[in-house]
């Protein structure tokens, strides 16, 4: 409510929220925490009540920090026309909890400063806090450039080691405080020095700005790898304004086009909505279009995208992966795929579910949505499934693109532990445009196996026949439909239909009251062997 009101007192002017802003301000200024209990045990007293001494600075406590800097910086005169205690009592909390903290301390682990792998979203998500308070309240100008120039060398500890093809390994839900929280730190330094700090020509900055287009599926149908949903809404000015500054006319269209698309009012920070209403008329006079390119390929997150022509949901899409398991929000799904059809879903990744004690614990992959078994034909050996970790990954991967076709090839041995037995399991994705997708492995193994199974996740209704399996539209939830279309498969493989009810309120969300896994098993499996499949509207 603070960030309605103060836009609502800086449109009107007439005094009317102020009280109101009074009293946010000060009881958020009595909190003892900024953050949220799931981080608390950052803190050297570990989890339990905040220890008020020992300020940690999360997620949260840095938003808190940019809105009351915001706050401050916009409505001064009128917070202390009812106080004069209001804004100094801000300071001495900002200062305590953020601005010095972040000063003295190396060793809050997204800051990137102390090694141990490259910081995720939480990076450049707090730092452009950061920036934003420090640029807004810290009234030392030594002090303030201090601070700049650290939060500008932690960016870099994201930016240094990301992906030079641009991709978000995190999915596009995370692009939105990944990829697009870059662009407010490069906004915040591009203003606060008169255009003297401007990256926007750099290409990684470029990259990074052109990942949440090029996994774009249909409506808000994105790529959802790692703890993704399918369903995301990236923050349309944000991408609209990362377009204008690297000059891609394609990232403005889709922003223009998100700023069109019906739904709720996602909640932002202060700042973009700001930055949102200076662009707001350039905005509306772009043409909405979403760009939807024929075919991605992100060679260093190996993620590739297909669909018949560019422009256009018709016909059939595929999304694939190779990679490893150790990605931020790792899922255990090397090799996995999508297949949605004229812009619906046909053959899906579950997604993640709301996050509970066990997501980021040891316990992270015996939740269902993570494990390979749950991800689309990924074999389960003996009962083994693919494993965590940066040392199972794709091996020997290549992808090829032409007018007719688009097809990827990776082996997926490399992915399970040795007691699965794998010498091989080379898998090749042929996306075979206005025909149909195929997926071919071939296998070898190590010793003999006494079951193989594979799966499919879909949210349509399914039928079994034989040699084949009619995928049939039906509706989801919101108006939405899943697609339609038809799966076939060869005489080594027996199929059979499960039914997945949903519990989860973020499940279903995206996919209704359930989804149906149809689950292949190899009869008879030698020490080697072909399984083929193809995919057809």
């Amino acid at each position: 409510m603070l960030c309605r009101w103060v836009l609502a007192e800086c449109v009107e002017g007439r005094g009317r929220f102020v009280d109101d802003l009074v009293n946010g301000v000060w009881a958020i200024c009595e909190e003892s925490f900024w953050g949220v209990p799931a981080h608390i045990g950052a803190q050297r007293a570990g989890s339990g009540l905040p220890d008020t001494a020992e300020p940690i600075v999360d997620l949260f406590a840095a938003e808190t920090a940019a809105l009351l800097a915001w706050t401050c910086y916009l409505l001064g005169p009128q917070l202390d026309a009812v106080s004069p205690l209001v804004r100094p009592r801000v300071h001495r909390e900002m200062d305590y909890r953020i601005l010095t903290p972040l000063m003295e301390r190396e060793d809050f682990g997204w800051m990137g400063f102390g090694g141990g792998g490259r910081p995720n979203n939480w990076n450049p998500w707090i730092n452009s806090n950061w920036l934003t308070s420090a640029l807004l309240m810290e009234p030392d100008p030594e002090r303030r450039l201090a601070a700049v120039a650290k939060s500008m060398r932690s960016l870099d500890c994201f930016l240094d080691p990301h992906p030079r093809d641009g991709g978000c390994d995190e999915g596009p839900g995370y692009w939105g405080r990944a990829g697009a929280s870059v662009f407010d730190c490069l906004e915040l330094l591009r203003s606060a020095t008169n255009g003297r700090i401007d990256l926007y020509d750099q290409s990684l900055v470029q990259e990074i700005g052109r990942f949440i287009y090029r996994i774009h599926l249909d409506g808000e149908y994105f790529v959802n790898f790692a703890d993704a949903s399918a369903l995301v809404v990236p923050p349309p000015t944000v991408v609209f304004g990362y377009g204008k500054r690297i000059g891609d006319e394609r990232l403005q269209a889709l922003g223009s086009w998100l700023a069109r698309t019906p739904g709720e009012v996602k909640r932002e920070s202060l700042g973009r909505v700001l930055a949102g209403l200076f662009d707001f008329p350039a905005l509306r006079s772009t043409e909405a279009q979403p760009p939807l390119p024929r075919d991605a390929w992100l060679n260093e997150i190996q993620v590739m995208v297909a669909r018949d022509r560019a422009g256009s949901p018709a016909g059939l899409c595929l999304a694939a992966k190779g990679g490893h398991n150790a990605e931020s929000h790792n899922h255990n799904d090397i090799g996995s795929f999508v297949v949605y059809a004229d812009g619906k879903p046909l053959l899906i990744d579950a997604g993640v579910e709301a996050y509970n004690r066990k997501t980021f614990s040891h316990q992270r992959y015996e939740i269902w949505t993570m494990q390979s078994a749950f991800h689309s034909l990924l074999p389960t050996v003996d009962g083994i499934m693919q494993a965590p970790g940066g040392q199972f990954a794709a091996r020997d991967v290549t992808y090829s693109s032409s007018d007719t076709a688009a097809e990827l090839t990776l082996d997926l041995a490399g992915a399970y532990p040795p007691e699965a037995g794998l010498k091989s399991w080379v898998r090749t994705l042929t996306f075979a445009r206005g025909e149909e997708v195929r997926i071919t492995d071939r296998y070898e193994l190590s010793k003999p196996v006494g079951e193989i199974m594979l799966g499919l996740l879909t949210p349509c209704e399914v039928a079994l026949g034989e040699g084949e399996i009619a995928l049939r539209q039906t509706a989801i939830d919101d108006g939405r439909q899943a697609g339609s279309g038809l799966v076939t498969y060869g005489e080594n493989v027996e199929p059979s239909v499960e039914v997945l009810k949903l519990e989860d309120s973020r499940l279903r969300a995206v996919w209704g009251e359930r989804l149906s896994r149809v689950v292949f098993r190899v009869r008879e499996p030698g020490s080697a062997g072909v399984l083929a499949f193809r995919v057809k509207r």
